[in-house]
This record gives C-alpha cells, structure tokens and sequence, in this order.
C-alpha cells in the first residue's frame, strides 16, 4: 500500500509533460502559465517536506500517511474539475501539500515496520524501484489517457488509487511515532517552507527570466538567507525539527549529495528526451512514452537487486556504479545527438540512465534513513526527498536553460538576415514546437528548411545539455569515491548473506535513539530516559 500511493505521487511529477500541448488548447494556457501548472505542485511539495516530516514523527506516522492521501486524492479531483488556468495551478498546490504529508510518513513507516536490516533493505530497495519507476512511466499513462479520454483523467485516476491506498494502509499498517519527540518547532517550520519554496522559485524562474535578471537574483539571495537563518535557528534551538548534527554522518550527508545529482542527471534527461521524442522524431504522446519505457524497466529490474549488489560492493560502490551508469548514458545520447538520429542510436543510453536510477535511489535512500535514529525516520525521509525534489528541479532548470540557450543562438544565427515578421521570429526563437508549427503552416521548401534549422539547432542544445548532466553525473561518482563509506562503523568488510547488516546503514550508537519496546512505558519516566542519554 505504501508504494502505490508513492506511485501515484511521482507519476504526477511527469505525466503533465505530455499534456502540455492539450491545455494550451483546451484552457489556452500561456506559456508562462503552463510552467506554474506543473511547478506549483514541486514548490508546495518541496516547501512542506520537512514540516510533514517532523509531524509525523511527532503525532503519527500512519496518522499524516493517510492524511496526504486524502489531501492528495482531494486536490486531484478539484484539478481534474478545474475550468480555469489560475484554478488548476492552485488545486495543483494541494496536490503538493498532499505529497508532502504523505512521502515522509511513508518511508518512515517501512523504517519502523522492517526492523531487521535486511528485510528494511529490500523493502526500501521496492519503495525507491517504485518512485523511480512512477518518474518514468508518467509519460506513458499520461499519453494513454489523454488518447482516450480528455484532460482532467490525468489527474482523476489517481482518487481509485489513493482510495485503495487508505483503505489497505488503514486496515494494515501500524501506527508508530517517536515517543521521546520534542515540542514542535513553529519558527524552524515557518522558516523552512519559506526559505525552500523561495529557492525553488528562483530555480523554476531562471530560465525564463534569466538566470542573472533581477526577479531571479534578490529571489535567491533572499532564499539563501532566509535559510542560512534556518540553519541558525535550528543549531541553537532546544526542540529543531531538522538536527544538524545528522548531516556530520557522511552516510547522510554524502549520500544525499549522490542522490541529488543523479535526479539531476535524470530528470534533465527526461525533460529534454520528451521533447526530442515528440519533435524531432514525430511520435505522438503515446508513442513517445512508450519509447521511454526502457527505462521503467530497467528500474524495475536493477532496483530491487540493488540490496545484493550493495551486500556484494558495499554502499560506496554500488552508488558510484549508478552515478557512472547515468553518466555514461547521458554521454552516450550527446555523443550520437543530431539532426538524423534514430532511436535505436539513443536507447542504449537510456538503458544505462534507468540502471543507473536503479542502483542508486534505493542505495542512497537506505544510506540516508538507515544512519538515522528510528525515531527520526520521518525528519530523514522529509530530508531526503528534499533532496531529490531540489536536484530534480535544479536539473529541468539548469539542463532546459542550457538547451534552450544553444536552441535560441542557433535558430537566430540560421535566421539572420531573413526577412521574417517579428511575432513570427518570435515564436521560432521561443521553442522547436513552435517553429516546427510556422514550418507547417507555411509549407514548400521554405517551411522544409525553417524545420530542418529548427530540428539541427534543438539537436545542438541537446547534445549540450546531456553533456552537462553526464559531466554532472560524473562528478557525483567522484564525490561518493571520496567521501562515501562503503559499511557502516564496526560492520564487518565481507558481509555474509543473511548476516546482520547486509551493506544496510545504521545509526551510530551516539546518534540511536532507544526502540519503543525498550522506552519507560511513562511518559515522564520517558522524558527523564531522552534526557539521561
């Protein structure tokens, strides 16, 4: 139950990517708008993690679980419903708070309910396989429906399924919260949805407004201080929502780095081969998606065997394989990208990027909650899927700005000296879909060569881009060779299967907090027991 509900929350990460062009039609959505249907969910969802997180170690796990589903399933009916642009954005935004609530509170509960190392392993190993697999198949299902039926199914499908959800976690799943929790921290949680959703906006912002223009520049500024305050706050507060004193473990702190940077590389890629599927080889939304499947299978597969091979290599290894493995096949794309390639020439690297997904999000994941105390399973989930959630945005923002960078300078140089009205230059300047549209409509050799210039200038950016994400890939390899550790302290280097551990992290015993079994069953009596240790 919790990994389909973690499904349905990162399918939406995607499956508005081949609607696009549907709501531009249907709610004549600008393009403007368009990137605020789709960022209002990760700024919301990425703005409240860690505010989810530390609820639901305080007052319920399962309690804030099935919380986000209805808040989650109640947003996607009022999107799907939605008669306006300005409605679907803010319905959107429900859906993110819905997510936030639900994605901390769901690892938590596989945290707390696989005691042992190596079923928490293979049970994290499905969580991640399931949230990498929801990343690649959004494409697919979003293709599908809108083949069938109109917009809002999207978004409608996801109520049967959050509905499922709750009736199996609430008959199955058992509650469990921190019993030793602090108060709650008012001003930690103000300033991390602040200092968060303002980073965010600055990111999504950059490359329409540029990332050096005014709007963007004091936005960031602002949300860097606003979060160097949240640091502060958080050092010298007696009841943090967010301890620091995690991010000193390399297994959390580095392992969160690792993970960012693949869904960097991941999400870069996806955004960018979406379009190339679409424009410059002419598939439909359905078939575009289709050809992205290789790399939901792939996750399926490498996911769930990433436990044996992390039992065979240790964490450090297997993270830097998949770090390579997204690297290679982001290199591999840039290195075969132009105007005449096929997808037989691009596949293989797509195969590489979902071994790579596979390898790492369960590895990273595992490393990142299981160095953790149990009892703060909720803040380290809410950390990492902050993590991923900022690498995935920085990644559509910084590899979209770059192809799109190249896409303008090399349509303009093609063009220059055409005598072409400007609302006209401006819509082939403002995307390949766009030029592609003017080619249609005018026709003949002159419309054959405006596509040809537009489809050789995408093709320049993307060989860019995908470089960029790889070298980035990459460079997260080196950073987990470095600074990694490959077990944690005092397991042994050759772990045999069924021995404790299997390469799973566990917290140092400075940092574990007792299990609920051996806590003063009184609640004074367990106050007095925190303060003690």
């Amino acid at each position: 139950m919790v990994c389909v509900a973690v499904l349905i929350v990162n399918v939406d990460n995607t499956i508005l990517n081949v609607t696009l062009p549907t709501l531009v039609r249907d709610l004549h959505a600008t393009s403007s708008e368009l990137e605020w249907i789709v960022d209002s969910y990760a700024m919301v969802f990425a703005g409240l993690l860690f505010v989810g997180g530390s609820l639901a170690d305080r007052l319920g796990r399962k309690r804030f679980f099935l919380l986000g589903l209805a808040v989650f399933a109640g947003g996607s009916i009022g999107a799907a419903l939605s008669l306006s642009v300005h409605a679907l954005i803010a319905w959107r935004a429900v859906m993110g708070a819905g997510a936030a609530l639900l994605i901390p509170a769901s690892l938590s509960i596989i945290n707390d309910v696989f005691r042992d190392p190596g079923e928490r392993a293979r049970a994290i190993g499905a969580w991640a396989g399931t949230a990498g697999l929801g990343i690649a198949i959004g494409p697919i299902a979003g293709g599908l429906l809108l083949s069938k039926f109109w917009w809002g199914s999207i978004f409608l499908v996801n109520v049967p399924i959050a509905f499922a959800g709750f009736i199996g976690a609430f008959i199955l799943v058992p509650d469990s919260k921190n019993p030793c929790a602090d108060r709650p921290d008012p001003i930690g949680s103000l300033l991390s949805i602040v200092g968060v959703g303002l980073l965010l906006w600055a990111i999504i912002e950059a490359p329409t407004q540029g990332w050096t223009s005014a709007n963007v520049t004091l936005v960031g500024l602002a949300s860097l201080i606003v979060l160097s305050g949240f640091i502060a706050w958080e050092a010298h507060c007696s009841h943090p929502m967010l301890k620091l004193q995690f991010f000193r473990e390399r297994r959390f702190s580095v392992a969160l780095i690792a993970e960012s940077l693949g869904v960097f590389a991941l999400l870069g890629a996806l955004f960018i081969q979406t379009q190339f599927l679409q424009f410059d080889l002419g598939y439909t939304p359905l078939q575009a998606g289709m050809r992205i499947l290789p790399i939901a299978a792939v996750i399926c597969v490498s996911a769930p065997l990433s436990p044996m091979v992390t039992r065979g290599v240790g964490i450090k290894l297997t993270a830097a394989l998949g770090l390579l493995a997204i690297g290679g096949g982001l290199l591999w794309i840039s290195m075969v990208s132009s105007v005449t390639v096929t997808y037989g020439e691009v596949v293989s690297g797509m195969l590489l990027i979902g071994l790579g997904a596979g390898l790492l999000l369960p590895t990273a994941t595992n490393s990142v909650v299981g160095s953790v105390p149990q009892g703060d399973s909720g803040m380290g989930s809410a950390t990492n899927t902050v993590a991923l959630q900022v690498g995935g945005a920085l990644g559509v923002a910084v590899v979209g700005s770059i192809m799109s960078t190249h896409y303008q300078d090399h349509i303009g140089a093609s063009l220059a000296g055409q005598q072409i009205p400007a609302e006209i230059m401006q819509i082939v300047v403002g995307s390949l879909g766009g030029a592609l549209a003017v080619a249609e409509r005018i026709g003949g050799a002159t419309g054959a060569a405006l596509a040809h210039a537009a489809r050789s200038a995408f093709m320049s950016g993307n060989t860019v881009a995908m470089a960029v994400g790889g070298a980035v890939a990459l460079g997260g390899a080196v950073v987990v060779l470095a600074a990694l550790p490959s077990r944690a302290p005092g397991q042994p280097t050759d772990v045999e299967p069924g021995i404790e551990d299997e390469g799973v992290f566990q917290a140092p015993s400075s940092m574990r907090q007792p299990d609920r079994d051996e806590l003063p069953a009184d609640p004074e009596s367990a106050r007095r027991h925190r303060q003690k240790d």
